[in-house]
């Protein structure tokens, strides 16, 4: 049965969350690593709306990766499907191999995060199964070595086994009208730094806060690339003519220098998905891990 706070599917929509049931059956009471984005959503809601809001917890891995946006973010949507939501602390920051920054970064972060769920939150909240949500496309991507760590940790991956690509999750994260189902994608502050350059406190940061100045001056969807005392700034396409014109490209050039970065250059390419791990993958052979 559908709960009263999320609106009920139909047609091909209804049959697609069936599928996410059966693919969940037998998984109660069940953990989701959630971090507010919208296929961790999409993946709460269909949970909620199959095992029942009682039986299913969002786990929220909490670090110096997660803006603080991010998180305050986090903590909505689950209010908006009724979910509750345990915070984990994840200590990724004390690994050498995180911090190192090579391709299979992500491969540490998120077995750090299944580690703390499996340690602090399986026992206490007697926890069947966790799940995360990764999407068909992303399956098949070469660089989301997080995925052999889900493998690793006995992890469900409920939306890629019924076939969901992005666009299917965003299709239905509109239908159950989820607060995120527009919202840009949002990868960890990590991201940002170029590969076999050290992940630091200060460095996430400096992103962080260049990143929120940035939203505050309208551009919703952003990246600061960490190269030194230089800023590299992603935006969409659209948006390059307008953060470089007039006085707004004054604020853009104060807003970024603020976080400590000496230059600023605005990328004419746009935002670019994986820009830093999809190359040294591609050139490897790196399979999963990059």
């Amino acid at each position: 049965m559908t709960p009263p706070h999320l609106p009920v599917l139909t047609g091909r929509d209804a049959a697609i969350a069936d599928e996410v049931a059966v693919l969940l059956h037998g998984a109660a009471p069940l953990g989701v690593a959630f971090s507010g984005g919208v296929d961790s959503s999409l993946l709460l809601a269909l949970a909620v709306r199959a095992l029942g809001a009682e039986q299913v917890v969002a786990v929220l891995g909490v670090s110096p990766s997660l803006a603080a946006d991010e998180r305050a973010g986090a903590h909505e949507v689950a209010a908006s499907i009724g979910a509750r939501v345990i915070e984990v602390t994840t200590y990724e920051g004390e690994s050498a191999a995180y911090r190192a920054n090579g391709p299979d970064r992500c491969f540490h972060c998120k077995d750090e995060l299944f580690t703390r769920i499996s340690d602090e939150v399986v026992e206490a909240h007697g926890l069947a199964a966790v799940a995360y949500g990764e999407n068909a496309d992303d399956a098949r991507r070469p660089d989301r070595p997080g995925s052999r760590a889900a493998t690793e940790h006995r992890v469900l991956r409920p939306l890629a086994d019924a076939g969901l690509d992005k666009a299917a999750v965003r299709r239905l994260a509109r239908a159950l009208g989820l607060p995120s189902a527009d919202k840009p994608a949002a990868p960890c502050l990590a991201s940002r730094i170029p590969h076999f350059e050290e992940v630091s406190p200060a460095k996430l940061g400096q992103i962080e806060q260049a990143e929120k100045a940035l939203r505050g001056l309208g551009f919703g969807d952003c990246r600061v690339r960490h190269h030194g005392d230089v800023a590299r700034v992603e935006l969409p396409v659209e948006d390059i003519a307008r953060a470089a014109s007039g006085e707004l490209r004054e604020a853009v050039l104060s807003a970024v220098r603020a976080a400590g970065f000496r230059m600023v250059a605005v990328d004419l390419a746009g935002i670019q998905s994986g820009a830093f791990t999809l190359p040294l993958v591609s050139a490897t052979g790196g399979g999963r891990h990059g």
